[in-house]
């Protein structure tokens, strides 16, 4: 199961978690490429890699112009400009400049819209990537689980190494300033249970927080297809326990249900 975005522009759509949300992609339009493979993705598993081309710079430029132009017009102003799309938007080899355009182009038509990133926070640890992110209004950072065993099954990292310390002491560099976004689910997947809502799991989760110290906390679970069929969603009652329990923290938690 592969749903991909087909194009750089997409929406607006209303997010459960943004308002009305313009999308911008900057993966192929004809693949997903991301540095994990979660099991949950919309977009299904990764593509095989081979030569795609990633929009230039200036084309995404141009056509979220045309796009903030009209919207504009038609007095429909976007909530927020939401990077996201095909895998992870930080892999683009122009994300900052990208960024920097986005923001300048916010300020000149929308201004009252946010500029969020969604990202799988394998690539923070790059001084242009942390740059970037530490430049938008909402960067929005994954972190579904803070046991190792479950977030490897649930995100599946590629290629780098990538655990669960190496996570929280990336996401401290932020010193608060980010937001975090954790999926819970439920199901199976290589002969193996996952729960990360389990005591277990989110005493640690809360604890990594303390580590963290977000400044917002997002939790919601499935919503759409995904490419495993065992996933279970968590419904919303359940979601709020679990937020009043980071709430009971001191995190201020919002729950998409």
């Amino acid at each position: 199961m592969q749903n991909l975005f087909d194009q750089v522009i997409f929406g607006p759509i209303h997010s459960r978690r943004l308002g009305l949300s313009l999308g911008v992609n900057l993966l192929p339009v004809d693949a997903k490429i991301c540095s994990f493979d979660c099991i949950y993705c919309e977009c299904g598993f990764n593509t095989s890699m081979k030569d795609f081309n990633f929009p230039m710079r200036n084309e995404v430029k141009v056509i979220l112009t045309r796009k903030l132009s009209l919207m504009v017009a038609a007095g429909e102003l976007p909530d927020v400009i939401t990077f996201a799309g095909n895998g992870e938007p930080t892999l683009h080899p122009d994300f900052e400049g990208i960024i920097d355009d986005t923001i300048a182009l916010r300020n000149e038509l929308c201004p009252s819209a946010k500029v969020s990133v969604l990202s799988n926070s394998t690539r923070v640890h790059k001084p242009h990537i942390f740059s970037a992110l530490q430049k938008v209004d909402n960067n929005i950072l994954k972190f579904d689980s803070a046991i190792d065993r479950t977030m490897k099954l649930i995100d599946q990292p590629v290629g780098k190494h990538i655990d669960v310390a190496w996570l929280i002491a990336e996401l401290q560099k932020f010193e608060g300033n980010l937001i975090i976004q954790t999926m819970f689910l439920r199901g199976e997947h290589q002969g193996e249970k996952i729960d990360n809502t389990t005591d277990i799991e989110i005493n640690a989760w809360i604890e990594a927080l303390k580590k963290i110290h977000p400044k917002q906390v997002m939790i919601y679970s499935l919503d759409r297809e995904t490419p495993i069929q065992s996933l279970q969603k968590v419904e919303v009652d359940e979601l709020n326990a679990i937020a009043e329990r980071a709430r009971a923290s001191g995190f201020e938690v919002s729950v998409a249900g």
